[in-house]
């Protein structure tokens, strides 16, 4: 195996000198993960485990499935796809009648692999059934506690960047977040659809933000974000960066109190995102158009276009209002154990 390219060959992960330098994060993150389950039984919750293999991966633009073939024995060929996220199938859970639910699900995505990216990667992903999404800003807090905890640490670090686990997160509007360090008014920019695009253009050209021929509106707002505001977040402490614009909604519902933005969130650390959450949303007919403007997009851009989850879509109405939230594992582990690639953290990783 090798770092990159150019870069000399790496002995293999198991071989026994290699496994010495990782064996203190690997055994840091067997701690970790007893202390997480610890601490969603203590707090009511059932760990349940889903299916890998799904009729539908997930449907966002540019998230890439690993696909299967199941042969039934009258030679009939079923396709199915490696899950990317447990989320269709939790939901379909908490449709059913459980309350409150965890998982740390194996995952698998196709064109990830860097530091903080690796095609099978573990999420942790939990759900509060008549819950609002502040619970989950509660749970984040008290993981970073308890994460670090397990791995002896009394900071998260990674690439020079600190956190500290036991400071309450910082919450940050993303609207305050674009004002404070991409100098422009977001909501603005979103207030109506036409012209989006052309506005995030202008606010990214003048900050030095690269903005190609065919990015949508999405896409700008993304780079803005990457680029301008992630650098700034989880420097000191953790951050919540919460309320993004309703057209960057995913699966969260609206904010009863103000339309324009959605009840969602990401966690960061260290200037690393964590976890992204959900009030979320359980009007079918809304999640079925958004559906099927992201595989437009998607077969747009790549040619290729991934099936609707039609029994979530009936599970939807089951639904109670409930929280949920999915956050990477092995991104957690690798800030409590100070390593530098998330192959470090990974017992068995891909050559």
């Amino acid at each position: 195996m090798s770092d990159a390219k150019g870069a000399p060959p790496r002995s293999p992960w198991w071989t026994p000198h290699v496994h010495r330098d990782r064996k203190v994060a690997l055994h840091g993150r067997a701690r970790i993960l007893r202390n997480i389950r610890r601490y969603f039984e203590e707090q009511g919750f059932v760990e349940v485990e889903t299916g890998i293999l799904q009729a539908s991966p997930g449907n966002e633009t540019h998230l890439h499935a690993l696909s299967s073939t199941v042969v039934a024995p009258d030679g009939a060929r079923h396709p199915f796809y490696l899950h990317t996220s447990p989320e269709f199938a939790c939901k379909k859970l908490i449709a059913a009648g459980e309350k409150r639910i965890f998982t740390l699900a194996r995952v698998f995505r196709d064109r990830e692999r860097s530091a903080l990216h690796h095609p099978e990667f573990t999420m942790l992903e939990w759900y509060r059934a008549d819950e609002g999404y502040e619970a989950l800003m509660q749970d984040c807090a008290a993981l970073l506690r308890i994460t670090a905890e397990a791995a002896g640490s009394t900071v998260l670090r990674w690439r020079n960047r600190e956190a500290d686990p036991v400071a309450t997160p910082e919450r940050l509007s993303v609207a305050d977040a674009c004002a404070r360090f991409a100098h422009f008014d977001l909501l603005s920019a979103f207030a109506e659809p036409e012209g989006a695009r052309d506005r995030l253009a202008v606010a990214a050209a003048q900050q030095g933000v690269r903005v190609a021929e065919d990015d949508d509106a999405g896409d700008i707002f993304s780079r803005i974000v990457t680029q301008l505001v992630e650098p700034h977040l989880g420097n000191g402490v953790a951050t919540i960066l919460f309320e993004y614009p309703i057209s960057q909604a995913a699966l969260a519902r609206p904010k009863p109190s103000d339309p324009r933005v959605a009840e969602r969130f990401e966690l960061y650390a260290c200037g690393v995102e964590l976890a992204n959450a959900f009030g979320e949303l359980i009007d079918a007919e809304e999640q079925r158009r958004r559906f099927e403007a992201d595989m437009d997009e998607k077969e747009r851009r790549y040619g290729i276009r991934y099936p609707i989850d039609e029994e979530l879509l009936a599970a939807l109405s089951l639904m109670p209002p409930t929280s949920g939230i999915a956050l990477g594992l092995d991104r957690l582990v690798m800030l409590a154990t100070g390593v530098a690639r998330i192959e470090d953290v990974l017992w068995t990783p891909l050559p």
